[in-house]
């Protein structure tokens, strides 16, 4: 089950019909029986509500690997980003040190109401010392979250101030956001990059859309990569920005469930211009219903790697404990009938490696290995060009995976232990005031910031301290990936995300491409003609 938690399934109510009579009191029973001799005669004590749980696990995993039960606690961690808000403070944290940082406060939340500022230390919640006691992040949420309209106080030591500062926050709602980033690549090009299709995406949307209309956006890049989905409607909703008034988006068809078709409305901010949508294997669900339908009326190019390939409709069930069974009831399809979901004959354990199976097989890497029969070819509906069902969608321009740091250790380890983001977050702590002065603006600040050799210096310190062996070739070899990384997540901790996106996804393949290809209005046209 576990497995699966990160794909987000979609939510469609559908009617259900009655099993016979018979056959359920039957088989209910022989169930009943099995669980009643258990209790009675088993050699140890056993966990009943366990026991259950595990029978009901192991009924839906006969059925396909999107069939499945969430526990109690698993239900309410998983529709929290769906529902697009929690309550708390509102901050963004790291533990650095051994002390809880505020790196940013969350826009419009109690703690930035306040007047908390990045860079404050929080030293004690609740009459409680919390500095230097070997905090966890685990231990920061379940102190700081609560129910709306609680108060928690919290004494902060701040940068410049002598005394310490203290606080009364009073919890609330606070957003989860869906859009990473919004900016403008050039005078006419927007970038959007959302990271699920939830509750409050569409509301996120249109904001930025309106943004990048303000600014000028007449075409736009919509980044879906990595988007493991989220809700149906919200994808429809998407979808309907880009397309005409009735062209179908998508249809849901299960033997139990009719066919159901999904239309534009025409309302959309970006009907006119062109669209880029840049996706991967981790683009799934919701994303391939946007960009399929995209694809699929020749509206945009799709630039990436083959998606994800869940094409399976769950309809939620609340069982009396608070838990909740999804169960597939429908699969969907794009405009064309491509059904995108990938196969899954071969059990729930080969599906689950289906990337490690595509890395392995050289799909990521080279277009070429990818092979679709013609039983999977369907022709787009305006420009007839030749697309492939079977599993996710295949992009118009395919984008290979970048393996170049694949052996570098040094690289990764630094990723992985923490090191870059913890030195680059402490750089901010130590130079906020300067940098400040010295870029009041983030254009100023992206186009005259360098990441120097002393800092590079201090870097490989930082992670020789956490045992990380110092390689000169390795270092050498990462250094311009480092540079960048280290210059993209400065910024974020001085300003926000869509600040980050704009430096991180420079060197980015499939983000220069899109802008060669929706820059070059012939170009565009020809790829939709192809």
């Amino acid at each position: 089950m576990k497995l699966f938690k990160f794909i987000i399934p979609f939510i469609i109510i559908l009617s259900a019909k009655p099993v016979s009579s018979q056959t359920f009191d039957e088989n209910i029973f022989k169930f009943k029986r099995v669980y009643d001799v258990i209790s009675a005669y088993y050699v140890d004590s056993v966990d009943k509500k366990e026991q259950i749980e595990n029978a009901i696990i192991g009924m839906l995993k006969k059925l396909d690997p999107h069939s499945i039960y969430i526990s109690e606690e698993e239900v309410k961690e998983m529709n929290e980003p769906l529902q697009g808000n929690f309550e708390g403070v509102g901050i963004q944290f790291n533990i650095l040190d051994d002390t809880l940082m505020v790196v940013a406060t969350i826009p419009g939340g109690p703690s930035e109401k306040l007047g908390i500022k990045a860079g404050d230390r929080i030293i004690e919640i609740d009459t409680v010392n919390v500095a230097g006691v070997g905090l966890k992040n685990s231990d920061v949420v379940k102190k700081l979250r609560g129910k709306k309209g609680t108060k928690v106080e919290v004494i902060i030591k701040r940068k410049g101030i002598k005394e310490n500062l203290d606080y009364i926050i009073t919890r609330d709602k606070i957003p989860i956001y869906s859009v990473d980033a919004t900016y403008m690549i050039d005078s006419d090009v927007g970038y959007i990059k959302i990271n699920r299709f939830a509750a409050t995406t569409m509301r996120e949307f249109l904001k930025a859309a309106d943004t990048l209309k303000l600014q000028g956006a007449k075409h736009l890049v919509l980044d879906l990569r990595g988007n493991g989905g989220g809700y149906l409607n919200t994808s429809i909703d998407l979808a309907d920005e880009f397309l005409k008034k009735d062209r179908m988006i998508l249809y849901t068809e299960g033997v139990k469930s009719p066919r159901k078709n999904y239309n534009a409305t025409g309302s959309g901010k970006f009907e006119e211009g062109r669209i880029v949508i840049l996706v991967d294997e981790g683009s799934a669900s919701a994303s391939e219903i946007v960009s399929g339908a995209i694809q699929d009326w020749d509206r945009g190019v799709i630039i990436g790697r083959r998606t994800f390939g869940k094409g399976l409709v769950q309809r939620p069930f609340n069982l009396p404990d608070g838990s909740m069974m999804r169960l597939t009831v429908a699969k969907y399809y794009t405009p064309t009938g491509r059904l995108i979901q990938k196969s899954y004959e071969n059990g729930i354990k080969d599906y689950a490696r289906d990337i490690i199976n595509r890395y392995n097989h050289g799909e990521l890497a080279n277009a070429d290995s990818i092979h679709f029969p013609d039983s999977l070819k369907y022709n787009t509906l305006k420009n007839e060009r030749i697309v492939y069902g079977g599993g996710g969608i295949m992009p118009d321009i395919f984008i290979p995976l970048d393996t170049s740091f694949k052996d570098n250790d040094f690289y990764k380890k630094i990723i992985r232990k923490g090191v870059l983001n913890k030195y680059a977050i402490d750089y901010v702590d130590k130079n906020r005031n300067k940098l400040s002065e010295k870029y009041p603006n983030f254009k100023k600040y992206k186009k005259e910031f360098v990441i120097t050799d002393e800092m590079i210096n201090e870097l490989i310190a930082a992670a020789e301290k956490e045992e990380i062996e110092k390689k000169e070739e390795e270092i050498e070899e990462a250094k311009e990936n480092i540079c960048k990384d280290l210059k993209a997540i400065i910024a974020r901790n001085i300003w926000r995300q869509s600040e980050f996106y704009e430096i991180y996804n420079e060197d980015s393949e499939a983000y220069l491409k899109a802008i060669e290809v929706i820059t070059n209005k012939k170009k565009y046209q020809e790829i939709l003609k192809q």
